[in-house]
């Protein structure tokens, strides 16, 4: 498949071997997403007043917060499975289609992710079933994580990944389905409310139409 890249294993000790086998935009996004998790930690408040993104017409919102959103996390938790994910999936599609498509290609679904979002959040404001948006964060990585994994499963659709819980085994494409379909049943039904499932749908949504595109027009393996 897809080969590493070099690094110099002469340098850097162990931690240098590890993060020269990432490639280089996968890489520092994870770095900047661990950086902004400290921070978070440190001074919480204002990390998530300033740099999580906030409805539009609330007053705390700022035009940065669609770009930096995608670097903030709540908890241990919710960045550790997104970074997983970042580095499993991430890693092998940036190696894939090169790295300048791919640093564009993560925050097309980024800002497609949060564009999905706050388009159901209107629905909501307008049909009255959400009335308390001003002050709700939206953060993670998750929409552009999203996005990463369809367009690992269209490039690679029968490499087979398997789950840890369940020890389920599936390709990929299949796994991909099943990961929306439940998004979109939580979605509507209004499951696990507090997670922005239409947000992971967009950046799916975003995912597959770059990658189609590219395709479609062979620029997929262009620079």
């Amino acid at each position: 498949m897809a080969q590493y890249y070099g690094y110099d294993s002469g340098s850097g000790g162990m931690m240098g071997r590890i993060f020269g086998s990432i490639p280089e935009v996968t890489r520092n996004i994870f770095l900047v997403n661990v950086l902004m998790y400290i921070a978070t930690k440190v001074n919480y408040n204002f990390m998530i007043g300033t740099f999580a993104a906030f409805y539009p017409a609330s007053p705390y919102f700022r035009i940065w917060q669609i770009v930096t959103y995608l670097f903030m996390h709540a908890n241990f938790w919710h960045l550790f499975v997104n970074m997983w994910g970042l580095l499993m999936f991430g890693s092998a599609l940036e190696r894939a289609i090169g790295s300048k498509k791919y640093l564009l290609f993560y925050f097309v679904t980024g800002l497609g992710a949060l564009l999905v979002h706050f388009i159901i959040q209107y629905i909501q404001v307008r049909t009255g079933t959400a009335t308390a948006l001003i002050g709700i964060p939206t953060l993670g990585a998750s929409g552009a994580i999203y996005g990463i994994q369809v367009g690992y499963a269209m490039l690679y659709p029968d490499v087979k990944w398997t789950l840890v819980f369940p020890p389920v085994t599936l390709k990929a494409k299949w796994f991909v389905l099943i990961f929306i379909g439940i998004e979109l049943y939580t979605g509507v039904t209004g499951t696990l409310d507090g997670v922005a499932h239409f947000a992971h749908l967009g950046g799916a949504l975003f995912g597959f139409l770059m990658i189609f595109y590219w395709k479609k027009t062979g620029k997929l393996w262009r620079i």
